[in-house]
């Protein structure tokens, strides 16, 4: 009879306790102790942004057999199955899932301190892919690594490399308000090199991405208003001085202003012509999954750059819409949770956040504006969704990053440690 003389004791002293000293904190499933303990278990991660990108991946993998499954009829690819598009992505999708969750396992605190000898990685890549027999020449461009049956672009690599690094950098160099060239200007020496790098192979589009990205950074970093507009002044120079003085690409602006001429319309506006063919086909529902016209030879790189003319001929404008969408709510989450580590006093968690938020959806952006018409040709992939085993693998590596960040907020609101 003590004893329970005791618990019952213990019990109504419980209830003598003001409530807010009890209640437990809760998250969806997850309860913290109410003795102020850390989490009984881990917090889990945004499953919304995980869902969103599994769309993409998925619908992606779809068009891009539907895209390539009539190349080899082509004489070009003649060699090539029906499926050989499709089994190399397969491929690379299972591997940048391996990838990813293995990157989720790390700390953000581990990808910091990373963060500059990645960077230096990066550099040693691009080098490496302009040596000749290590870089493999597509187009008369010199872009890839071989490995065994599949190759490598280091320029993918470099985006997130870049990333990390100005996010690290922006950082440890908090008086960039007062001392900004001092501060500033190293970051801006070492994108200067990865641009040159990159326009040696060349890439012009990744370079565009990738300079974006470190603006993105300063900007959200703190950078004077007036000293940023400056950079992006110089920067706007630069790229109109490189399109200026490179034949080709002059000619791809006036394919671009006039593509329908009967001497752009088979030659620079060619892609862009029969982009804008496709999408007029579909309409508002779409020809049907499958029944693209333009896939079959007329349209070049359907599988990868153009992929999203192919979504407009077979799904229409509704099918448009949808790409748009999911790609503005991945970009406005990624950047929430970006403020919300900001919030907790994670700068560098944070600008990561919002740095990949920036990459997709510039990147996302120029693609489909260059489907549509509404800017010059680039080549450009539609992230998550166009065929390219390098861009998958670092972008799921670096969406992993994203919810390792939310992850880790969501430890720290409950009271735990990271």
């Amino acid at each position: 009879m003590s004893g329970m003389a005791q618990r019952l004791s213990g019990w109504f002293t419980g209830l003598a306790k003001p409530a807010g000293d009890v209640l437990p904190v809760r998250l969806g499933a997850t309860r913290r102790a109410a003795t102020g303990s850390a989490p009984t278990r881990e917090l889990g991660f945004d499953q919304a942004l995980v869902w969103v990108t599994v769309a993409l991946l998925a619908w992606g993998l779809v068009m891009v057999y539907s895209a390539s499954i009539a190349m080899p009829e082509n004489p070009r690819f003649a060699n090539y199955t029906h499926t050989y598009f499709l089994t190399r992505h397969v491929m690379w999708l299972a591997i940048s899932f391996v990838a990813a969750l293995l990157a989720f396992q790390i700390p953000v605190a581990t990808w910091e301190k990373a963060a500059p000898w990645l960077f230096i990685a990066s550099l040693v890549l691009l080098v490496a892919v302009l040596i000749p027999h290590v870089g493999k020449v597509v187009y008369g461009a010199r872009r890839w690594i071989s490995l065994g049956p599949l190759s490598f672009q280091p320029s993918e690599l470099a985006k997130f490399a870049v990333l990390l690094y100005a996010a690290d950098y922006m950082v440890r160099k908090m008086e960039v308000k007062e001392r900004f060239f001092r501060a500033v200007l190293p970051m801006v020496a070492a994108v200067a090199v990865v641009g040159i790098l990159l326009l040696a192979e060349p890439d012009m589009g990744a370079f565009m991405v990738i300079a974006v990205i470190a603006m993105g950074i300063l900007f959200l970093g703190g950078v004077n208003a007036r000293m940023f507009f400056l950079i992006a002044a110089v920067l706007v120079v630069a790229f109109g001085l490189m399109i200026a003085s490179s034949e080709w690409r002059r000619e791809r602006i006036f394919a671009y202003l006039d593509p329908w001429s009967e001497k752009n319309a088979l030659a620079k506006g060619y892609q862009l012509t029969h982009s804008l063919i496709a999408i007029g086909r579909g309409e508002i529902f779409g020809v049907g999954l499958g029944g693209s016209v333009e896939k079959l030879h007329w349209l070049p790189e359907a599988h990868t750059d153009f992929l999203l003319a192919v979504i407009g001929e077979e799904f229409g404008l509704v099918g448009v819409i949808c790409v748009l969408g999911l790609f503005l709510w991945l970009t406005r989450r990624m950047m929430h949770i970006g403020r919300q580590a900001i919030a907790l006093d994670r700068v560098f968690a944070g600008l990561v956040a919002q740095g990949v938020a920036i990459w997709m959806g510039f990147q996302a952006f120029i693609n489909m504006g260059v489907n549509l018409g509404a800017l010059p040709t680039k080549g450009l992939t539609l992230p998550l969704m166009s065929y390219g085993g390098s861009a998958i693998l670092v972008n799921l590596v670096a969406l992993a990053v994203v919810l390792r960040i939310d992850h880790e907020n969501r430890i720290l609101m409950h009271g735990g440690r990271v």
